[in-house]
């Protein structure tokens, strides 16, 4: 290859590198900057649960979080949080919790609810809407 021709390869390469440069630059340049406070944002206060009595006995736990659509007259029947502590979010409608012993307490909708060791119940819907009630818990696989 002559003098000519390699000045000419080496023109169009250094143009070509100018010309990508220049869009990786402008790409980067005209991308705004991810924020970095929240606003426009409202936080409850949490609900707690302490997981010291699981901690012995975590492996193959999972969380998972699920949406349970309740129709009235609609029952989620009697189950233990003994070996699944569960935190849930009741969005719409309103539920009665039951425990044995005459125990009977009723949730709103915009509440938050935590179950652990010790709680046993069922819950129903004695409402005439439907109510939704996002539950995440801790659990074993079967």
């Amino acid at each position: 290859m002559d003098k000519s021709n390699s000045r000419s390869v080496f023109s169009t390469s250094v143009w070509a590198g100018s010309v990508a440069l220049a869009l990786a630059v402008g790409t980067v340049i005209g991308e705004s900057m991810p924020p970095k406070d929240s606003r426009g944002v409202k936080i409850s206060e949490p609900v707690v649960m302490d997981l010291a009595p699981w901690a012995g006995d975590m492996k193959e736990r999972q969380l998972r979080i699920r949406k349970f659509e309740i129709a009235p007259g609609g029952v989620i029947g009697v189950h233990s949080h003994d070996d699944r502590p569960d935190v849930s979010y009741l969005a719409q409608g309103a539920l009665v919790e039951s425990r044995s012993g005459g125990f009977s307490e009723a949730r709103a909708s915009d509440s938050l609810h935590a179950a652990g060791k010790g709680v046993t119940h069922w819950v129903e819907n004695k409402g005439s809407t439907p109510a939704i009630l996002i539950v995440a818990d801790i659990f074993k696989p079967q």
